[in-house]
């Protein structure tokens, strides 16, 4: 049974988590830093993110008001989200929990949670300090070639179509591999390589690297651990985290997309101009759909 009025259970937190003994008030700020997404794990896994033990998951239960764990969690949705859709979010939950008494978990929700955890974990000094040092890199070029194997091609032509709206000097090399030395082999000095090397490596595009790195040209590694074998040929190095329970590019797609804003950020005035008339002129050739 929950408290009595379920719209203060924040503020009941807030309120009396400094007298809790310590483990206790650890598990409060845990609850208050993530409370959006309490509604979708278990008391196993509250325990385990905020580092107790499910006994004192328990006595705080107790000490806040509540019998169980599924009550808690059900008043602080009804306090995170707007009173018109709690209805549609209270029946989800209720399937969710459903679903995890029966040993399962929904695939959509199991796919969601990991997607987070995955841009969570990108997201780290070292990734922010060697994106500014990739967009000065690609600043400063004549030319920006992009290249992907195996599934990661597919990020490859991602990047070239978002950028390519608005930046026209970018060369896609995911296309035809088979010619790709003699694409490197044209390369200005100034020209940047921008490559997706992730397990499991081709050797085509580790030999690329190398080429690429021989001749004296720029290399933008985007990468998932610091074992790629092409690491230390790169000018700048892009790490994100992959997972081993699920295939996920989406830490890959946000990294392109802040990528691609920033570039045109920095180039603003002319990138905007461009996209202007591109529009404009889809819309003239009936491409585009207008009312």
């Amino acid at each position: 049974m929950s408290i009595d009025n379920p719209r203060t259970t924040i503020n009941k937190i807030l309120d009396i988590k400094d007298s809790f003994p310590k483990k206790q008030r650890q598990l409060c700020d845990y609850i208050l830093k993530n409370y959006q997404s309490i509604g979708l794990i278990t008391v196993k896994e509250l325990a385990n993110n905020a580092n107790v033990g499910i006994s004192t998951v328990m006595r705080t239960l107790n000490a806040l008001g509540y019998e169980n764990f599924n009550d808690l969690r059900k008043d602080i949705y009804d306090e995170s989200f707007p009173s018109e859709s709690r209805w549609t979010l209270k029946n989800s939950i209720t399937e969710i929990q459903k679903e995890e008494e029966e040993g399962k978990v929904p695939t959509l929700v199991q796919v969601w949670k990991e997607s987070v955890n995955l841009l969570n974990k990108s997201l780290d000094s070292d990734l922010m300090q060697n994106f500014e040092k990739a967009i000065d890199i690609i600043e400063k070029s004549s030319f920006i070639n992009v290249l992907g194997s195996r599934p990661y091609k597919a990020t490859a032509l991602y990047f070239e179509q978002l950028l390519g709206e608005f930046y026209f000097k970018i060369r896609q090399l995911s296309h035809d591999t088979e010619v790709i030395y003699d694409k490197i082999l044209q390369f200005e000095k100034d020209e940047v390589l921008v490559v997706f090397a992730f397990e499991p490596y081709t050797n085509r595009v580790v030999e690329a690297v190398k080429l690429a790195y021989e001749l004296g040209n720029s290399i933008i590694l985007i990468t998932d651990y610091i074992s790629c074998p092409v690491i230390s040929y790169a000018s700048v190095t892009l790490k994100v985290e992959v997972s081993k329970e699920q295939f996920s590019v989406i830490p890959i797609i946000a990294l392109i997309d802040a990528l691609v804003i920033e570039i045109g950020k920095r180039s603003s005035e002319e990138s905007i101009k461009k996209l202007k008339r591109l529009e404009k002129t889809l819309k003239e050739k009936n491409v585009l759909f207008s009312y």
